[in-house]
């Protein structure tokens, strides 16, 4: 391989995973009518760097009750390009913002003129809230159902009162954080190049 194909093989990677989240988010959102379990804890496998699987457990809804999801995920075609990535959800303005699982708070301050939290997880996964008035600190540990702060108004392109728009990624890679509470075993498989 030369240098010059090199970025290619990395980019053609890229997209090959964000194609297996793409199918991964179809199958793991059955349409409407369709059977669904309880939201309350699932077994969610994440890629790692070696190609194996990391489970996490027990993750909920930022937002209780249940909401709307008011814009689903939706992956970039390409890095960088068009997309959603995180999942809106419907709330009211001074609503409560839970943590959605144990974790440490590494980020809580506005940014871009919104306030920002962001929470690492085990097993590499980092989920982020915005619009947030931060009541929590970086480097304080936070457990699911946790508040860490109040929704404001203001997400741009939210049909109702206030939206949250909830991010879940493991390094640079976005993945849909409704995976998290809808139930399911979620398995990505390590790319292998052909002939390798």
């Amino acid at each position: 391989m030369t240098s010059r194909t090199r970025p290619r093989a990395a980019a053609a990677r890229a997209h090959l995973v964000v194609a297996l989240v793409a199918g991964l988010v179809c199958a793991a959102h059955p349409g409407p009518g369709a059977a669904r379990r309880p939201a309350v804890g699932v077994g969610f496998a994440v890629p790692m760097a070696a190609g194996r699987a990391e489970p996490v457990d027990r993750f909920g809804w930022p937002l209780l009750p249940r909401p709307r999801v008011t814009k689903a995920f939706q992956p970039e075609s390409r890095p960088y390009g068009p997309g959603h990535r995180g999942a809106d959800l419907a709330g009211v303005a001074g609503q409560q913002v839970l943590a959605a699982g144990d974790g440490v708070v590494v980020y809580a301050a506005p940014l871009a003129s919104r306030g920002v939290v962001s929470v690492d997880h085990p097993g590499g996964l980092r989920t982020t809230y915005e619009p947030v008035v931060a009541m929590v600190r970086p480097g304080q540990r936070v457990s699911r159902g946790q508040v860490l702060g109040t929704l404001q108004v203001g997400h741009p392109g939210c049909p109702g009162p206030a939206c949250l728009h909830w991010g879940l990624r493991r390094e640079h890679i976005y993945l849909d954080p409704l995976l998290l509470v809808r139930g399911g075993h979620v398995r990505l498989l390590p790319y292998r190049e052909e002939g390798g």
